[in-house]
């Protein structure tokens, strides 16, 4: 991937693909179709349910996404993105539209292969709280973590702190919309008010949509702590942040774990042989 310097953010990243550096000229690149997805789910033996909303943009063969607050994105958001240029979308007013324009973008120049850095982990066919739990394990074992650590979950996932209490982690979870964990645990809404007082942070790549992520990717690169991403909004754009406070990332592009039963995979960054790129080279459901 290309080389990038000194400490990356969102903005950045954002000049940076405006500028063509990273690839082809964005104005000459057109958004083909654009579709929300909506889902409401209650996995067997959970207490409680969720929804997600996730609007996606298709450029050529790649799909880029983000993740809205279900019911917050305006009906007119896609008529504005059908066949609208790529440079376009990424000065949309709606920042949820200029993530999914950059992933797609990012997925359509560099997408999730091992020459691209990625790692291919398989996710068995099987129930919603099946295939929920494959890919928790993948995402926390990304975490190189003594037992006993404390860990920031920001986007409160239940299979992810089932994985984490399964490995002896603690947890603080964090969740925008506040209420309580599977196991009647509160959850605060202040994830960087939080991240002090723990030892490392696994992070939502809706992060990206509402705005935290930089933040959060600060706290980690200042104070020297793993922050490991879980990507369904932007998989594509996440890797990027390899060695600027990100450690290592789970990237899920569409179609994600919960839209059928079948056999799945994640794609997984910054670990181990052919990991992606690190220092001054960068590389949803519960």
């Amino acid at each position: 991937m290309t080389a990038v310097t000194g400490t990356l953010s969102f903005d950045d990243l954002l000049t940076r693909v405006r500028a063509g550096e990273l690839g082809p000229d964005p104005a000459a690149q057109r958004i083909t179709v654009a579709f929300t997805t909506r889902q409401a789910v209650r996995h067997d033996g959970r207490g409680s349910g969720y929804r997600n909303e996730v609007l996606s943009l298709r450029l050529g063969g790649a799909v880029g996404s983000c993740a809205v607050e279900p019911g917050t994105l305006p009906d007119e958001a896609m008529e504005e993105c059908v066949g609208a240029d790529v440079a376009r979308l990424l000065e949309h007013p709606s920042l949820p539209v200029r993530v999914a324009a950059l992933d797609a973008y990012l997925m359509h120049v560099a997408p999730h292969t091992p020459e691209h850095g990625a790692r291919p982990t398989a996710l068995p066919a099987g129930t919603s709280l099946d295939k929920s739990r494959a890919r928790a394990a993948a995402v926390v074992g990304l975490l190189d973590l003594p037992a006993g650590a404390t860990v920031l979950v920001v986007g409160v996932v239940n299979s992810l702190l089932e994985a984490l209490r399964s490995r002896g982690l603690g947890y603080v979870p964090c969740d925008l919309k506040g209420g309580l964990t599977e196991w009647g645990e509160g959850v605060v809404t202040d994830a960087l008010a939080e991240a002090g007082r723990c030892d490392a942070l696994l992070v939502s790549g809706m992060t990206l949509g509402n705005g935290t992520f930089d933040p959060l990717r600060e706290h980690a690169r200042t104070y020297g702590k793993q922050l490991v991403a879980f990507a369904q909004t932007g998989s594509a754009v996440l890797p990027r942040f390899l060695g600027h406070g990100v450690s290592a990332v789970c990237a899920e592009p569409y179609p994600f774990f919960w839209l059928d039963g079948g056999a799945g995979v994640v794609h997984r960054y910054g670990v181990g042989p052919g990991a992606a790129c690190r220092g001054d080279r960068p590389e949803g459901g519960r």
